[in-house]
C-alpha cells in the first residue's frame, strides 16, 4: 500500500458521476487466494444510517456476484483513462470464461483483511456490505426503466459501508 495515502471519505473531492458513470469501476471481491473483478458503471455514494456509503449494482448472473455474496467486503477501484481498455475488457467478458487479471494486465492488491483491489488504480473505496435487496419489476415506477431488463435479470443492490479509502499518492 506504498504507493497510496490513507484519506476519510469525507475528504474525497471527486465527482462520483464522473467517477462512476463517465471513467468506470472495477467492483472486486473475493480472497487472496480466489477473487474476481467485473466493471460496473451504475452506482453511487452517498450517506446512510450515518455512515458514508456506496450503492453498487449487480446481477446475479455476473460470476462477481458469488463472490460479493461469499464476502463481507469489496474494492472499488478507479483508473485514468490510460486503463479504459482493461475496464472495458472486465466489463465484455466473464471471469469464468477468461483469467481478467492476466488479460489486462493488472497487479492485484490485499489489504490487512484481504480484500483485494488493484495497484493501478488512483482511488479506491473498501466497502463492507451491510444491506442487500433485489430490483424487481413491481418496483420500477418509471416505464422505461424496465427496458435495461431482458427477462428475470435484475439486480442486487448493497448499500455497503465505506470503511477505507486509499488514493494514489
Amino acid at each position: 500500500m506504498s504507493a497510496f495515502t490513507k484519506i476519510t471519505p469525507q475528504e474525497l473531492t471527486d465527482n462520483p458521476f464522473t467517477l462512476i458513470g463517465k471513467e468506470w469501476a472495477l467492483v472486486t471481491a473475493g480472497t487472496p487466494e480466489q477473487f474476481n473483478t467485473m466493471t460496473v458503471s451504475w452506482g453511487g455514494v452517498g450517506i446512510l444510517w450515518n455512515k458514508p456509503v456506496t450503492f453498487t449494482f449487480i446481477r446475479p448472473q455476473r460470476y462477481t456476484f458469488g463472490f460479493l455474496e461469499s464476502n463481507g467486503c469489496f474494492s472499488m477501484c478507479f483508473f485514468d483513462e490510460s486503463y479504459r481498455q482493461a475496464l472495458t475488457l472486465c466489463g465484455t467478458k466473464s471471469g469464468r470464461d477468461v483469467d481478467k487479471i492476466a488479460a489486462t494486465g493488472l497487479t492485484p492488491a490485499f489489504t490487512e483483511d484481504g480484500v483485494p483491489y488493484f495497484e493501478e488504480a488512483k482511488l479506491v473505496l473498501i466497502c463492507k456490505k451491510l444491506y442487500a435487496q433485489d430490483l424487481n419489476e413491481e418496483s420500477i415506477i418509471e416505464e422505461a426503466i424496465k427496458t435495461n431488463y431482458s427477462g428475470d435479470d435484475y439486480h442486487r443492490m448493497y448499500a455497503s459501508e465505506i470503511v477505507e479509502v486509499l488514493r494514489k499518492a
